[in-house]
């Protein structure tokens, strides 16, 4: 069914997808997921009717290892729906967190949106999602954590910087003793 979608992408955005592919949030530190919720902020703002609430100014949230920070959060129902989702706003706004294999994933853009229910993240405006030492940017990058698939949009062009596996020491030795 994807075959041929697959076989029509452009070529940095197969890289990307392959890059990404290995950055699973789907693998997260499940057991933060087990773990309170704790926003700071300067200042909080909620709209009770309409089920929105607003952090503003040094905005931090953790939950274990995840950790967004922005200038300010919105929480909000999907219209006709109790799914909640996040928009997290910010020069640039972040999220990170410690995956089950030791590793970092950080997201920056100009706006993180997270909505649950759909398992995505969306980043839009200088956005760039990092893990060992690998880096995709452009300006929209939508990632799902169910699913492990990711696209990379841009005006100009997705950049995709894959860091290099680590050479094994005795590789040249072996190689010197044939």
């Amino acid at each position: 069914m994807y075959r041929p979608f697959i076989k029509n992408m452009p070529i940095k955005l197969c890289l990307s997808a392959l890059l990404l592919s290995s950055m699973s949030l789907a693998n997260a530190a499940q057991q933060d997921f087990d773990k309170e919720v704790v926003i700071n902020a300067k200042k909080q703002s909620s709209d009770l009717k309409n089920k929105i609430a607003s952090y503003i100014e040094d905005v931090k949230i953790t939950q274990g290892t995840l950790t967004i920070e922005a200038d300010i959060v919105q929480v909000a129902n999907e219209k006709g729906s109790e799914n909640k989702f996040y928009v997290a706003k910010g020069k640039p706004a972040t999220f990170s967190q410690l995956l089950d294999d030791g590793q970092l994933i950080e997201l920056k853009a100009d706006e993180i949106t997270y909505s649950p229910a759909t398992n995505t993240i969306t980043i839009k405006g200088n956005a760039s999602v990092s893990q060992a030492g690998s880096k995709v940017t452009g300006d929209t990058i939508v990632y799902n954590t169910l699913s492990e698939q990711l696209t990379a949009e841009s005006s100009e062009s997705v950049t995709t910087i894959l860091k290099p596996e680590p050479k094994d020491k005795d590789l040249p030795k072996l190689q010197e003793e044939q």
